[in-house]
């Protein structure tokens, strides 16, 4: 679980507390599946599962990481998304399961969260990268969240800062370049026609 913050903490103290003390074994992961993409750890949700990417958005819908049939699927990114985070935007999808696993834990995310961590992991076998969250909100299923883009550019700049503004929570005012790589995490939220997403920033590669 997360590490409370203590009172006059830093966010790089919070960082730090909370950096992921996990055993990866990079290597079973790939033999095991070689679409796996990397290792997702959401401290202050207690949410750690490997990301897969499938030939389309359904297969691993159903499917774990194994790749044997189970309802809760698995977490895994937009089949169109690079499979390294390297996009503007990434997206990660996972089921809303009322146990709370895989995103069952994500509409969880408000202020008391944000203020245990705003951060987000992504471990891979290049490099661990640190997320800082930004927004959280419920949006439609075909809203301008789910852009993708083909490069860094004043339009993907101009999504971020729309993005901020979407949020039902509060959250630290970042500054936005053009040249960020955002990660768009989305669930289901028991109606159909929405989604509650947790958007974030990588601010470092450790």
């Amino acid at each position: 679980m997360v590490a409370e913050p203590a009172a006059g903490e830093t966010q790089e103290e919070i960082a730090e507390k909370n950096y992921p003390e996990l055993q990866i074994d990079f290597a079973e992961l790939i033999r095991t599946n070689q679409v796996f993409r990397g290792w997702l750890y959401f401290p202050a949700l207690d949410i750690s599962y490997p990301v897969v990417q499938g030939e389309d958005n359904d297969e691993y819908l159903h499917h774990t990481y194994e790749g044997t049939y189970n309802f809760a699927g698995s977490i895994f990114l937009e089949y169109t998304n690079q499979g390294d985070f390297s996009d503007c935007n990434t997206i990660i999808y996972g089921h809303n399961m009322k146990n709370g696993s895989m995103f069952g834990k994500l509409k969880e995310f408000r202020e008391d969260a944000y203020g245990k961590s705003p951060y987000i992991w992504i471990l891979t076998p290049e490099g661990d990268y640190r997320y800082e969250i930004f927004s959280a909100y419920v949006t439609p299923v075909n809203s301008d969240t789910y852009t993708l883009f083909k490069g860094p550019d004043k339009e993907f700049q101009e999504y971020v800062e729309a993005m901020k503004e979407n949020s039902e929570i509060e959250t630290r005012d970042m500054e936005v370049d053009v040249k960020d790589k955002v990660i768009t995490q989305a669930t289901c939220t028991g109606n159909e026609a929405s989604r509650y997403v947790v958007q974030a920033i990588r601010i470092d590669e450790v």
